[in-house]
């Protein structure tokens, strides 16, 4: 694909566009900032109970030290140590980067455990509204799937909409680590879906991971489905702007930096997850390999080489997509830059046939989901490129394990 045309004229148009996109959508969705807004902050509470805490007479470290230091402190800790905190502080050390994955999938399983019996209480609230006692019962139902026994959850919190990763295979012993950024309108009610299923970070990540089993049996993945930040609400001012990506880019930094062993990680970012992973890929360590966007409005630059990152950028759009129809530009905060796919961008283009839209490059079978698979086990010679040509494949060589089917 090419760029828009880049003439003075078209520039001023697209953006009076972009602009006016943007007051429809607030005159029609309002400001979103405060949506779900609750009073309640377990885990705020919670760290600051394990600031003021103690193990065996010792002050217990700060929750912001490095996740090295961290990693260094449970290590010194005998097992019932270990528990003992993770039942104190399960929330603080279910977040924890830095602390032991196992403990804080044992962490988040006690964190929601004590949030269900929370919500079970607000079902039968008269305070409530019929809806609130609806919603409080959804919350409830969701967490109670989340405490299932197979499910390693590694990181939760339940204020407001809330926050939740969840991994997909051993994340201590992977060759290859996949982390699937999300877009807009990601909560806990949204983390997992029955119908779209493929649509929701849960769903996303067990499609890649079947995928990368199938593609390279022998090497060993994990992939996270990753919704530990607080995602825009719909069209409106959130997602027209880098506000919600800022953070969420912080956040997704810290956790790929206390991710366990030296494996590479690859971060497939979708849709408003691109904007995320475009402004955190300066600041990500040199085992990030790859950034792969889908359906992305833009990556808050006008080209790849902006985004001052050592790791290979590929870009993916559906045809029926309809991000395509978004201004691709930025002008004073708004919009998100440069098209993704375009030529001028600069990015590795692959092909995303099938993909059934802006909701469906994860689904099993489409070119998208097995692309995304061959990049997160580092075979890079086999995806397959959009317009049929090698450009996309251009200076790479396999990194996978041999073996593969």
């Amino acid at each position: 694909m090419t760029s828009f045309d880049t003439s003075p004229q078209l520039n001023v148009w697209r953006a009076l566009l972009a602009l006016a996109v943007v007051f429809v959508m607030l005159a029609t969705t309002g400001w979103t900032a405060l949506r779900h807004h609750r009073s309640a902050a377990p885990l705020e509470a919670s760290v600051s109970a394990w600031e003021q805490g103690s193990i065996a007479g010792h002050r217990l470290p700060d929750t912001d030290t490095s996740p090295t230091r961290l990693a260094r402190f449970f290590a010194s800790l005998t097992a019932p140590q270990r528990s003992s905190l993770a039942h104190r502080y399960a929330l603080a050390v279910g977040n924890m980067n830095g602390a032991p994955v196992e403990l804080r999938y044992r962490a988040n399983r006690i964190a929601l455990g004590q949030a269900r019996e929370v919500e079970r209480k607000r079902m039968h609230d008269a305070g409530l509204t019929p809806d609130g006692q609806r919603e409080a019962s959804r919350r409830m139902h969701r967490f109670e799937s989340m405490m299932q026994a197979d499910r390693r959850i590694l990181a939760f919190d339940p204020e407001g909409s809330g926050r939740a990763a969840e991994v997909f295979g051993d994340l201590t012993k992977a060759e290859r680590i996949s982390v699937v950024v999300p877009g807009v309108d990601t909560d806990l009610l949204t983390f997992q879906r029955t119908s779209r299923k493929y649509s929701a970070p849960v769903g996303m990540a067990q499609s890649l991971y079947a995928a990368e089993r199938a593609v390279s049996p022998s090497t060993r993945t994990a992939v996270i489905a990753w919704a530990d930040y607080t995602t825009p609400s719909g069209l409106g001012i959130d997602s027209a702007t880098a506000m919600r990506a800022a953070s969420g880019a912080i956040r997704l930094n810290s956790l790929v930096r206390a991710l366990p062993g030296a494996s590479p990680v690859s971060l497939f970012c979708h849709s408003y997850g691109s904007v995320l992973c475009g402004l955190a890929a300066p600041t990500l360590p040199g085992r990030v390999a790859d950034i792969a966007v889908a359906g992305s409005p833009g990556m808050r630059v006008a080209k790849a080489s902006q985004l001052r990152t050592s790791a290979h950028v590929w870009a993916m759009r559906d045809a029926d997509d309809w991000v395509q129809d978004v201004p691709y530009l930025e002008v004073g905060g708004l919009g998100h830059g440069e098209d993704p796919v375009s030529t001028v961008f600069g990015a590795r283009v692959l092909s995303a046939r099938e993909a059934k839209g802006h909701a469906g490059y994860f689904e099993p079978g489409t070119d998208s989901v097995l692309n995304f698979a061959e990049i997160g086990v580092g075979a890079y010679e086999s995806v397959r490129c959009a317009d049929d040509a090698d450009a996309c494949r251009t200076g790479l060589s396999d990194t996978a394990s041999a073996g593969r089917a």
